[in-house]
This record gives C-alpha cells, sequence and structure tokens, in this order.
C-alpha cells in the first residue's frame, strides 16, 4: 500500500465534521502544521505555524493549557473535558509517529462535541480510563511537597528539548532559584512550615510562566528550575527578577536571614544559543548549579 500523501492528508482532516490539528512536536515550538474548517468555529483561522501551546491557552486558559502541555511532553494519549462558547467537549490528544520511531513526531488534537447515549458514556469511561492513567504517571513525576515535576521528570523534559533545539539549532533558557538561608528557616519554623513555605514559593514561580509550555521543575537539593524556549538573555533575566520581587511579595517571615527579613531568592541563568553543540543538556545545568 502507498504511502499516503499530504494532501490526501489535509483533504481528510478538511472532511472531518470534528474540529481538529495536528502538532508537529519534533520542534522547539509544537507548531500547528494542519487544521481545519470545523477547527475555525471554535479557535478561528490563521493559526497554522503558531505555538500548540499559545492556541490552547487562548481556547482553554493557561492553568488547563499547562497541564495539556505537560501531558504532550509526557508522550501519552490523553484527554480533557473543555467548554468552549457555551458548549462542552472533549479534548483528545493521541500521538502520530512516523515508522518505527517510537518517539512521537505528531499530536492529533480533535474535539468532540458532547452528545447523548452510549457514544457519550463510552467517552466519559474513557476519559476517566486516562485521567486515571494520568494520575499514577503524575505520581512519578511529581514531586509531593510542591506539585512541581521532580528532578527525574525534568531532567527527562530537558533532555528532550536540548535535543529538539540542538537540531534546529535553536536556543533553550534555564533558570535555577535557590531559596537563600532555607536550612536556618527550617531551623526556627520545622520542616512542616518550610515546606509549606516551599509550596508557596514555587506556586509564585509557577504563576509568573511567560507560556504555557515553559516547564519548572523542583532539584532533589530543594531548588526550583525553569526551562523556557526564550533565547534572549536580557529578558531571561528580567523574568527572573520578577519571579524572586514575586517571591519577597510573599511576604514569608525569615528571621534569622541576613538578606532580608522574609524568605528570599537568588538565581543563576543560562542561555544556550545552540543547544547541544558541545556540552550535555546535564552539565549545561550542573554548571548552573555551582555557580
Amino acid at each position: 500500500m502507498s504511502t499516503v500523501g499530504r494532501e490526501v492528508l489535509e483533504m481528510v482532516v478538511q472532511a472531518s465534521a470534528e474540529p481538529l490539528l495536528i502538532v508537529h512536536m519534533d520542534h522547539p515550538e509544537w507548531p500547528v502544521v494542519l487544521s481545519n474548517v470545523a477547527f475555525e468555529s471554535i479557535g478561528g483561522a490563521d493559526i497554522r505555524g503558531k505555538p500548540f501551546a499559545d492556541v490552547i491557552e487562548q481556547l482553554v486558559g493557561r492553568d488547563l493549557a499547562v497541564e495539556i502541555s505537560e501531558s504532550l511532553r509526557s508522550q501519552q494519549e490523553t484527554s480533557f473535558p473543555v467548554e468552549l462558547g457555551g458548549r462542552e467537549y472533549l479534548l483528545a490528544l493521541r500521538p502520530l509517529s512516523n515508522g518505527h520511531d517510537a518517539t512521537p513526531q505528531f499530536y492529533v488534537a480533535f474535539w468532540r462535541s458532547a452528545g447523548i447515549g452510549a457514544a457519550v458514556a463510552g467517552s466519559e469511561m474513557h476519559h476517566e480510563l486516562l485521567k486515571a492513567k494520568r494520575r499514577l504517571r503524575d505520581l512519578t513525576r511529581t514531586d509531593p511537597v510542591t506539585g512541581l515535576l521532580n528532578e527525574q521528570a525534568f531532567f527527562e523534559v530537558l533532555e528532550h528539548d536540548w535535543a529538539v533545539a540542538a537540531r534546529e539549532k535553536s536556543s533553550l533558557s534555564v533558570v535555577v532559584f535557590t531559596l537563600l538561608e532555607f536550612d536556618a528557616y527550617v531551623d526556627v519554623f520545622g520542616r512542616h512550615a518550610a515546606d509549606s513555605c516551599m509550596r508557596r514559593v514555587a506556586q509564585a514561580v509557577r504563576r509568573c510562566l511567560r507560556r504555557a509550555s515553559d516547564v519548572v521543575g523542583r532539584l532533589d537539593g530543594g531548588q526550583m528550575v525553569v526551562l523556557s524556549h526564550a533565547s534572549d538573555e536580557v529578558n531571561v533575566r528580567e523574568f527572573a527578577n520578577r519571579i524572586s520581587a514575586g517571591v519577597r511579595e510573599l511576604g514569608l517571615h525569615h528571621p534569622r536571614s541576613s538578606v532580608s527579613k522574609f524568605v528570599t531568592v537568588s538565581f543563576q541563568v543560562g542561555v544556550s544559543a545552540n543547544a547541544g553543540a558541545n556540552v550535555s543538556a546535564r552539565d549545561f545545568l550542573r554548571s548552573l548549579l555551582v555557580n
């Protein structure tokens, strides 16, 4: 059987009554490469080439867009109930791979309209099953204190994006945040209060992320690290300064700090203009941790 050409694929996509688009995952921006007329009714036209995370954020909001982005990074089939224009949909996402390559190179996203009867029951059951699988996956990928990606999960994301950026000759930015004199905070208030403090700092960092495709994790040493595809070091430093200010504004009292009466963070910024050219992802991150 001959390979289906792009023109035939586009005809099939356009003929679908369900809003549908295809995303190129083997690219740092996750651009939309195909969409159909049905999608225009919910997402508008002229979205080809736009980052998928941005398209989804405009449709469903930042919080859900972050969750969707994290699911795509895990390379799993998944689905989410969403509401658009007063109508309920089930947003389904499925990985597509070429040949024998196990890593998904594309994802298809389609919006199933909610109806009645067995079809809905089947969709809801399918969604609950996928949600249960996500929860099991998250148990191994999430730091239990902060809710951020744990170190192993963050390294997996970093190494994947590093490899993609190397192929595309694009940039990656990493910012490492360290809570200053946090051992002294633990000595004063105890581990339970320290965990609460760490959780609130993590929430402040997450609120400051600029795009749904940005990723933040907690390292085993307690530091928090943000991965972005930004390329301008000046803008990345401004971004890091905003996060630092956001942590100070939490007003978490730190009686033994020599820096401030509140909990504060320092940060190290690294921007790789040609990721993967001369150093590995892990070595690049380690160089920031020792500074």
